[in-house]
């Protein structure tokens, strides 16, 4: 049967954070916080919510700034960019905090919710997140992508960062859903260089040098954005911290994965999560 969840928020001055918070099943368990891709919303990761929480997780899952239940929706007014989505990961953790103290603590990313996981605990005291898992995540430089893909990825992402620039939104043509253009900007720069940008002055790349939290990295099969090689580049960033890399295959998985597709058969991915979170 499915898991009810309680629809929550937190303030962002202006814009507020949509957190779906599921059951927990114990009182001293683990808490998982689930960070979603591009334009995708909450709801998408019911499936995987319900896995891990067979595996004895409290499961919360964020919505990102403008999609699903957060809100405004992103308009020309909209000025966000990676700063503010960074900031909304440690809003949403102090947010929380008074359900986690005490348990162990993980920030689990698909995507651009991966980009944005990774640069809180880059920019960020990390002391209060116990492991960073990543899944389907990738800086998608336009060197890391094989054959023809390579000279179509470039053009393909600055085109989306043009308009978004004119237009003064993205209007989610093909491509992420409706997305404010700070996003959009910053998403393209990493494609068109292989770094992160600088977040309010501070040398991202230099930062996440410096992380020391575990981390899990999975890529998955029939990843038509974010291949391997795109996960294996933002790996090769992270010096000093300790980082077990898997990749989870379809016959692993028991059926159909892909970018998003690897949501519906999360189940041995969110065992694969558990056994990470006991050496933690």
């Amino acid at each position: 049967m499915p898991t009810d969840f309680t629809q929550e928020h937190v303030d962002r001055g202006t814009d507020r954070i949509g957190l779906q918070v599921y059951p927990s099943p114990s009182e001293d368990g683990p808490v998982a916080i689930i960070w979603p891709a591009m334009g995708v919303k909450a709801r998408y990761y019911r499936s995987f919510a319900e896995a891990l929480g067979e595996q004895g997780f409290t499961v919360v899952v964020a919505d990102l700034r403008g999609t699903g239940a957060s809100t405004p929706p992103p308009s020309r007014a909209s000025r966000y960019g990676y700063p503010e989505m960074i900031d909304d990961v440690g809003a949403v953790l102090e947010a929380l905090k008074p359900r986690l103290d005490g348990r162990k603590r993980l920030l689990v990313g698909h995507s651009l919710g991966g980009q944005a996981t990774l640069l809180h605990l880059a920019l960020n005291d990390s002391s209060h997140v116990d492991g960073l898992v990543l899944v389907a995540v990738g800086l998608p430089h336009w060197r890391q992508y094989s054959g023809l893909r390579r000279y179509v990825v470039l053009p393909y992402t600055q085109v989306i960062g043009a308009v978004s620039a004119v237009a003064g939104v993205w209007p989610g043509w093909t491509f992420g859903g409706r997305q404010a253009r700070g996003v959009i900007r910053d998403w393209a720069y990493t494609a068109r260089t292989g770094r992160f940008p600088a977040i309010d002055g501070v040398d991202a790349e230099a930062a996440i040098r410096e992380i020391r939290t575990p981390v899990l990295a999975v890529s998955v099969d029939h990843d038509q954005y974010t291949p391997p090689e795109t996960l294996d580049h933002i790996c090769a960033k992270l010096a000093a911290a300790p980082v077990r890399r898997e990749h989870y295959t379809t016959a692993g998985a028991g059926g159909r994965l892909g970018h998003f597709a690897w949501v519906r058969a999360s189940a041995p991915l969110a065992s694969r999560i558990a056994t990470f979170t006991e050496t933690l």
